[in-house]
């Protein structure tokens, strides 16, 4: 018999395993991860009936001595899942068959697949989680060392892909820390109920105490305890999807970023370097950012597999024919991808090099005109001490000048060179961004 640990584990060790199954949340969402949760899930349920006198005890122990993944064939288990769509029917007579005698009759008791099936999937979730988590908490402290480090660090604020005006490198990590923070804290605010309704949400089997069973089999499995069956209302699954959608795109924009930073005509950060990280199969000189390159791929299938729990909603009466099992899959994938992303970013961020000469030197490029802005508010903010810079800006771009030498040649501006010089200095005119800094570090102590 092939054991679940011998069997294959799809996801984890294939020829793309490397970019989209990385760090510790893979390995609990595979085939055996998913069976071990199922098996643990029908353990849990025969102690917290027996707990409840609702069947004796030696059930209970038998039933968690038959419940070991190499008991079971997990190859076997999954193909003859198709004969009830459903991979739970032919695990449950597996499992059966380790029981002996009439104990055999309490393995799956009063319960329906679907109870150990959504079960499994909140605990599948609530491990995978614990692996997200930790990978998230990594990239925020990165983020937060980064931030700390490069408080003042003048560089030029990009919108719409052009230069803007002057910010600090502290602070566009400081926006990352916060991001990160708020998906770690949506992520670990999830309520992973236990499912236990028997075939249609009444629990008849077990007369009038079925609803006892939830909130003793949500205390052995250290998930939820839901007000009643949830068959149909796939509100949990939905948030989980949800959440991780929203990570996955936080852990997207940040390594957009990178990306952008890192090319070579901007060279202001660098990912980590490493014998063969980077190359080119045909350029030995390149130095790709296969970090955020692989924080990318993951996070763009993510948006599909959400939108696709969320059509999962839509199920008919009390059990779904086809939406529920969609789910299944999918879930995982998602879990596995935001995962490898978390992963991916976390060490992307603990190896960044950051050149602050380098992002004066392209701040530097324009010559000044990113303190257009700053010129005006120097001249009182009026209409005509904007007209006046506009057409320094103009005749900067058009003649190659710097803002400097137009404003000093142009009409308008009664600034003494002096106090242009100051109005033209970066580094007086970023605003609150060492306050925000030094506030997003001390919400992220806070929270630590």
């Amino acid at each position: 018999m092939m054991s679940a640990g011998s069997a294959g584990s799809p996801g984890t060790d294939g020829l793309f395993s490397g970019m989209f199954a990385r760090g510790g949340a893979a390995a609990e969402v595979t085939d055996a991860a998913w069976l071990a949760a199922m098996l643990d899930v029908e353990a849990a349920l025969a102690r917290a009936q027996a707990g409840l006198g609702l069947v004796p005890r030696e059930a209970a122990e038998a039933v968690g001595a038959a419940c070991d993944p190499e008991l079971f064939d997990l190859a076997e288990i999954g193909r003859r899942a198709a004969d009830s769509a459903n991979p739970v029917v032919p695990l449950v007579a597996a499992l059966r068959e380790q029981v002996r005698g009439d104990l055999r009759r309490y393995v799956h008791h009063g319960a329906t697949s679907q109870d150990v099936n959504d079960t499994a999937a909140m605990l599948v979730a609530r491990r995978a989680l614990a692996q997200i988590l930790g990978d998230l908490r990594t990239a925020a402290d990165a983020c937060a060392r980064l931030a700390g480090e490069h408080r003042d660090t003048v560089m030029a604020g990009r919108t719409v892909l052009q230069q803007a005006v002057p910010i600090t490198f502290g602070l566009k990590a400081a926006g990352w820390l916060t991001a990160l923070h708020r998906s770690h804290a949506r992520l670990a605010a999830l309520r992973l109920p236990v499912q236990y309704g028997g075939a249609a949400g009444t629990l008849s089997v077990l007369g009038g105490r079925g609803h006892e069973v939830p909130p003793r089999l949500a205390a052995e499995l250290e998930l939820a305890a839901p007000i009643l069956p949830w068959h149909t209302d796939r509100t949990p699954v939905a948030e989980l999807a949800c959440a991780l959608g929203v990570t996955a795109g936080v852990l997207g924009k940040i390594a957009t970023d990178v990306k952008l930073l890192a090319q070579t005509e901007v060279a202001e950060a660098a990912e980590p370097s490493a014998p063969g990280r980077g190359g080119s199969s045909a350029m030995p000189h390149k130095r790709n950012p296969v970090g955020a390159v692989s924080v990318l791929a993951c996070v763009q299938r993510v948006p599909g597999l959400v939108a696709s729990v969320l059509a999962g909603m839509l199920a008919e009466h009390e059990r779904a024919a086809g939406p529920w099992q969609a789910e299944w899959e999918t879930a995982g994938e998602l879990l596995r991808l935001t995962g490898s992303a978390a992963s991916w970013l976390g060490e992307l961020l603990e190896g960044l090099t950051v050149d602050a000469a380098r992002m004066r030197a392209n701040l530097d490029l324009t010559r000044g005109l990113p303190m257009a802005e700053n010129v005006v508010v120097r001249l009182g903010g009026t209409l005509q001490a904007r007209s006046a810079v506009d057409a320094a800006c103009a005749r900067a771009v058009e003649e190659g000048l710097s803002l400097r030498e137009a404003l000093l040649a142009g009409p308008g501006t009664d600034l003494s060179p002096e106090d242009l010089d100051t109005a033209l200095d970066p580094a007086r005119a970023l605003g609150s961004a060492g306050a925000f800094v030094d506030r997003a570090l001390e919400h992220s102590r806070e929270d630590t």
